[in-house]
């Protein structure tokens, strides 16, 4: 075994670690409607959620993974012990949400751990992530929020009144159910679009660095999409392993629908997530958003008190704050560690 292999396999094993974790948070908002509409069974959902991840991840993961690797923290400094570092944190924090049972975002847990070095080595590029990251953190959530409740309150509710069947599961209508998994699918590919990046990013940046390639033409594309097929796979171990609490935490425990709602949920996240990957290449959390459209679903027939009461959502949003926080806490704490030991 090469020497060279040896150091890069520590990293490679952080990201590898990072996606299991990415993959059990990222199955509730691809098919914890479905799940909870009683349309899938759960054993088969990792292999398709992990199918779609990847195709996702090659097909639109482009822009998302360039902003990763070198639009929060210059891509030079991303380093061996740099890289570890941030994907150890995030993959910690992750973990934790996962044994919660929350669903939590990758993104903002990625993009935490990337900003707390980059700020503490006085090279972050504030600019891009104060004016096009943290604003659609908030407002993507919020226009989910908003197209769901607008959709329940005028479209989803009146028809499953006056077309009781059309949202009933369980073998009514197969085409429906049909069309909520095709849905799910969807899901799933828009977080290959964005949220492969996390862990592909800095591997590719790291590697570029540590092997002195050019690190702004076709070498770069190629050791991205080699990080990609290492990386995305194990989204698909990650939800077999966490996916199961996670997707009864979103899709039974925080209101069930029916295959009509499903399809509205994941059709209304996975469009936004997807084209704000391939437009802008901005990194975004599709579980808040999935969450966010939920609730407003809910709310637009069961009202705020009832959602806010009955349901966990007060832990999963106290969960979100969290996880960011520890990753880039742990991403701080780490790199100063590395800075005294003469590791950076």
């Amino acid at each position: 075994m090469s020497p060279m292999f040896t150091i890069l396999l520590v990293p490679f094993l952080a990201a590898m670690f990072l996606a299991i974790n990415m993959g059990g948070s990222g199955t509730a908002p691809s098919f914890a409607a479905a799940y909870g509409a009683g349309i899938i069974r759960k054993d088969i959902i990792p292999g398709l959620f992990g199918l779609f991840v990847f195709f996702g991840a090659l097909l639109a993961g482009k822009e998302v993974a360039l902003t990763i690797s070198r639009g929060i923290l210059p891509n030079e400094y991303i380093t061996l012990t740099l890289t570890t570092i941030i994907l150890v944190s995030v993959g910690l924090a992750l973990l934790l949400a996962n044994l919660l049972g929350v669903p939590q975002s990758t993104t903002q847990a990625t993009v935490f751990a990337l900003a707390g070095p980059a700020a503490y080595l006085k090279v972050l590029k504030a600019k891009y992530l104060l004016l096009n990251i943290v604003p659609a953190w908030f407002l993507l959530p919020l226009i989910a929020f908003v197209l769901a409740f607008l959709v329940g309150r005028f479209f989803y509710h009146p028809v499953r009144r006056k077309w009781p069947t059309l949202d009933q599961a369980g073998g009514h209508l197969p085409m429906v159910d049909w069309l909520v998994i095709a849905a799910s699918c969807f899901v799933a590919f828009s977080i290959g679009s964005n949220n492969v990046a996390n862990a592909a990013g800095p591997i590719a940046a790291m590697v570029v660095n540590e092997l002195n390639l050019d690190g702004s033409g076709s070498s770069f594309m190629l050791i991205m999409t080699l990080s990609v097929l290492l990386v995305a796979p194990c989204f698909g171990i990650g939800s077999s392993l966490f996916g199961a609490k996670v997707i009864r935490t979103t899709g039974k425990e925080l209101l069930e629908f029916g295959p009509l709602g499903a399809t509205i949920i994941s059709m209304i996240t996975a469009t936004l997530l997807l084209t704000v990957s391939v437009t802008r290449g901005i990194p975004s959390s599709l579980v808040q958003m999935n969450t966010f459209a939920i609730i407003g679903l809910g709310i637009s027939e069961h009202g705020w008190r009832e959602m806010l009461k009955d349901t966990p959502v007060l832990k999963i949003v106290s969960v979100w704050f969290a996880a960011p926080l520890i990753a880039m806490i742990l991403s701080v704490v780490m790199t100063m560690l590395a800075e005294r030991l003469g590791m950076l």
